[in-house]
């Protein structure tokens, strides 16, 4: 990440002129993102590439959610110059893209930048002389389609690591994983997944800017290569009822001078309470964030008991039933992390780490703050006598529950700034309401002759 003031900026900028140049790009893709998560692009003619790299390209903001009325609707897109890749998948009259931060005229960041809304969370933890670093393991649907209709199903009958080197799908995860090399990600894991057409790409970890950053561009890929091969691919939670939605777990640890606070070697689990205190912040403002880590009416089809879902606010080793759980590292200090399994792919990944950034820092610089106890039994089997007993609450069932929490949430506008906790607010609320109004082919099969 280089931003505007940074000292290496000049240098970087030099390299970037001189790889257009070189490799005869003619344009170039600015992209950023809207308070959904959606991406937003536009085409540069590579000859002004000096002049965008240093002032930034005006747009109208006021069409984009989130990116305010139209009385203060003008913005400015400031490249990134490390973000800047090759797209691979364009052999010919080569196009590149640059991922921007967002400015108003005057000069000034644009409050309700995703980008910007991160990049302040994770300023609170570099002052405290912290490195927070993350990792999504996202999940998706690859689906094949009747032409002319949009009847789209999975495009195989496969399951959990089924392998078969002749398969479509098969192929097409290798694709990706290539041009996520070529753009410089760090893939780790490409795999099929429980549900029939699903899959899950798992990268390398890096600062939470960087990781956001190959989230929104492995969209771009997936999405890319599923269109070169006559199909859809989907970050939609749970497309299909009955069987596994997608998820994103997101693996997070923190360090300091090159060491990860997660790990202490004298606890038994060897596990900091740093970490512990980390894990206390994010299961206390776990309703207040669901609505942004699920962030569209259909997340809540997927939490559900018994798909893999977690909807019980605790934590646990090993066990996937919680909602934060602790893996196996094997005693080895670098890859001690805790992972929180509620949000989906279908988000802003910008908002998503921000909030778990907020939240986690909030409970490790409270001294009141309570540790709860870690549980590693199944909470899925636990009646409401049982949940009760052990103090176990749910997540919001609907997107409505959860935005009501987090409308009451000063964490919340802490972390998003007053305008943009209103603009999320209205944005999902809006959302939210179309989809309440819509009567679904279930209900009239359901009850018009019965009612």
């Amino acid at each position: 990440m280089i931003e505007k003031n940074d000292p290496n900026r000049k240098k970087v900028c030099e390299s970037v002129i001189e790889t257009v140049k070189e490799q005869n790009i003619k344009f170039i893709y600015l992209q950023f993102t809207d308070i959904h998560g959606i991406i937003k692009s536009f085409e540069i003619n590579s000859k002004r590439i000096e002049d965008f790299l240093d002032v930034g390209k005006s747009f109208d903001g006021s069409s984009i959610t989130g990116y305010g009325a139209i009385e203060e609707s003008d913005k400015v897109a400031l490249p990134d110059p490390s973000t800047f890749y090759i797209l691979p998948w364009r052999k010919e009259n080569k196009v590149a893209r640059v991922i921007c931060d967002i400015y108003k005229p005057d000069g000034d960041r644009f409050e309700g930048d995703p980008r910007f809304i991160l990049q302040k969370a994770l300023n609170k933890v570099n002052e405290l002389g912290y490195t927070f670093n993350c990792a999504p393991e996202m999940e998706f649907f690859m689906l094949s389609k009747e032409a002319q209709e949009r009847d789209f199903k999975p495009s195989d009958m496969r399951g959990y690591f089924d392998y078969d080197p002749y398969d479509i799908n098969e192929k097409m995860r290798y694709t990706i994983a290539q041009y996520c090399d070529a753009m410089g990600i760090e893939i780790e894991a490409l795999h099929h997944e429980v549900a029939y057409g699903q899959h899950e790409v798992d990268f390398k970890y890096d600062k939470a800017v960087v990781s956001a950053d190959n989230t929104i561009t492995i969209k771009t890929i997936i999405k890319t290569v599923a269109a070169q091969n006559n199909m859809t691919a989907t970050f939609m939670a749970k497309p299909f009822a009955g069987i596994n939605g997608s998820g994103m777990h997101v693996h997070q640890s923190l360090w300091k001078e090159g060491k990860n606070v997660f790990y202490d070697k004298s606890d038994k689990n060897n596990i900091s309470m740093l970490m512990k205190k980390w894990i206390a912040g994010q299961l206390k403002h776990a309703k207040a964030m669901c609505s942004v880590l699920s962030s569209w009416p259909n997340s809540y089809k997927r939490l559900i008991p018994g798909y893999e879902a977690p909807v019980y606010i605790a934590w646990g080793f090993r066990n996937r039933s919680p909602l934060i759980r602790v893996p196996d590292f094997h005693g080895h200090p670098n890859a001690a992390r805790m992972e929180i399994r509620c949000p989906d792919p279908s988000g802003n990944p910008y908002l998503q780490f921000a909030v778990l950034v907020g939240t986690g820092l909030d409970g490790l610089c409270s001294d009141d703050i309570e540790v709860p106890e870690a549980t590693d039994k199944n909470v899925y089997h636990f009646s409401t006598k049982d949940l009760e007993k052990e103090g176990i609450n749910s997540l919001p069932g609907s997107l409505g529950e959860a935005l009501k929490e987090f409308k009451q949430s000063e964490m919340m506008k802490e972390i998003f700034g007053e305008d943009m906790f209103k603009n999320y607010y209205y944005a999902k609320l809006e959302e939210n309401d179309k989809y309440r109004l819509v009567v679904s082919n279930w209900e009239r099969d359901r009850y018009i002759t019965r009612l």
